[in-house]
């Protein structure tokens, strides 16, 4: 996700998973917190999960901006030219930073984003505006409202029950969940770095993964592997001797 600022052009970005709202609002949170201020309005195209029809707003986006006091435009449709500020910066980011780079995950991808807008989209000469970008920042920044000590919380909940197979579903990798909490309630929690659960009962941690990006996987915790064994009486694993290392220093002289 990319968010721009009108009058200086400067710009900042955000990797999220999906165009599911509660990934779309925490990166619209996080381009905020990035560019330091809040502007009067925030200016869209009509995204599925922003945009309700009729230029109305769905309730999560709605409720966002109630939470952070900014109004929302919504464009008309097949209307390109009206956000020509943040197509461009999308252009310029597709060509000048994605090109011949690696990431080791998506933390490294979303370090090098912010360098590349820090030493690089945010210093270069802009033609249109015969200047830099960050040297009208912060002459914009003094108009706008300040952030909000912290940003709303948008992470992903939802209330599940433990099935007898003890995985859940999110975006399209199934994650394990304890098997001794089989048939018992629990609270999932999804946010950009981790899925975790817990018991609404007693709450008991039933489960606590790294969120992945790969898509159609099966994500399965150790323990949970063991647990689901030891209930299913299947045979343990065999121990494996482990040879004192002093063993290996007679063998092989220094």
């Amino acid at each position: 996700m990319v968010g721009c600022l009108p009058y200086s052009r400067a710009g900042a970005g955000t990797l999220v998973f999906s165009k599911e709202a509660p990934d779309l609002l925490y990166g619209i949170g996080e381009c905020l917190a990035k560019l330091g201020a809040l502007p009067e309005t925030l200016v869209w195209d009509r995204e599925g999960a922003l945009h309700a029809g009729e230029g109305r707003p769905t309730a999560p986006f709605a409720a966002l901006c109630g939470e952070l006091r900014v109004g929302w435009c919504f464009l008309e449709p097949h209307d390109p030219q009206s956000k020509g500020v943040v197509e461009r910066l999308q252009g310029y980011l597709e060509t000048s930073f994605e090109p011949g780079r690696s990431f080791a995950n998506e933390l490294d991808f979303q370090a090098q984003l912010e360098r590349w807008f820090c030493e690089r989209a945010n210093v270069r000469f802009h033609r249109t505006l015969r200047c830099r970008p960050i040297d009208r920042l912060a002459e914009e920044l003094t108009v706008m409202r300040p952030l909000p000590e912290r940003l709303p919380d948008v992470d992903r909940r939802l209330v599940t029950r433990i099935p007898p197979d003890p995985y859940v579903r999110v975006d399209s990798n199934d994650y394990s969940l304890d098997p001794r909490l089989a048939g018992r309630r629990v609270e999932l929690r999804v946010s950009q770095r981790e899925v975790s659960a817990v018991a609404l009962d007693t709450g008991e941690l039933a489960c606590r993964h790294v969120r992945s990006f790969a898509r159609h996987r099966t994500i399965t915790a150790l323990e949970h592997a063991r647990a689901l064994r030891e209930l299913r009486g299947a045979p343990s694993e065999p121990e494996v001797e482990q040879r004192p290392l002093q063993v290996y220093d007679a063998l092989i002289p220094a």
